[in-house]
């Protein structure tokens, strides 16, 4: 079972990215994402290690963006890869097999590729232009997300993430989508958190298996 809300952190530097967690945290988050780039893996190891105490204390899941090595030593929930970043399978020879894998995809192809590599969920975007991140692939909106999932039939959860808002979550779940990840926005508003969970049927406290037609 894997929560229905992810949040990606967000900052303009670490110490930011780490009151941003503890905010999230505060605020009822179930999973979150910690995204550093342009950063020393020694670096990151250490703001890692921050932030396993701070979701440890919370009982929140930690994501590691990419960096698998730094996962498994902090003993971190699990890791997410990117599209550029290292193969799942390569990750997952290295990780402890408790340790969860999700990766990003943009088309039916990406998904295919993930789910032969069995990731254990796929972060599927960009719902729109995110100003998270650069070089964007192509924005699939809701037309988009229905396409793939009309075709796609898995049990692998599959997370909207690109520009989200409260107002989206509605039309995404019609689309198809079992959960999201979401940045801007909750970085915004940490009180958003709570509005998420209800529009996702997900409680703060307790997790929901995801239900599959």
């Amino acid at each position: 079972m894997i929560p229905k809300l992810h949040y990606i952190s967000q900052g303009n530097s670490p110490k930011e990215h780490l009151e941003n967690i503890q905010k999230a945290c505060t605020s009822g988050a179930e999973l979150v994402q910690l995204r550093l780039k342009n950063i020393s893996e020694k670096k990151f190891l250490k703001i890692a290690t921050q932030a396993r105490e701070i979701t440890a204390h919370y009982q929140t899941r930690l994501i590691i963006n990419d960096a698998y090595k730094v996962a498994k030593a902090v003993k971190a929930d699990g890791v997410h890869l990117g599209k550029s970043d290292s193969c799942p399978s390569i990750a997952r020879k290295h990780l402890y097999s408790w340790q969860i894998i999700g990766g990003t995809a943009n088309t039916i192809q990406d998904c295919e590729i993930l789910l032969d590599k069995q990731v254990d969920y796929i972060s599927l975007g960009p719902f729109r232009t995110s100003k998270t991140k650069e070089n964007t692939p192509a924005v699939l909106g809701i037309q988009g997300y229905t396409a793939i999932t009309d075709v796609l039939k898995t049990g692998t959860p599959l997370l909207g993430v690109g520009g989200i808002t409260t107002e989206d979550v509605a039309d995404l779940l019609n689309a198809g989508i079992s959960g999201i990840a979401v940045s801007e926005a909750i970085t915004k508003d940490f009180n958003s958190i709570s509005i998420f969970h209800k529009l996702l049927n997900a409680s703060s406290t307790a997790e929901q298996k995801y239900t599959f037609d």
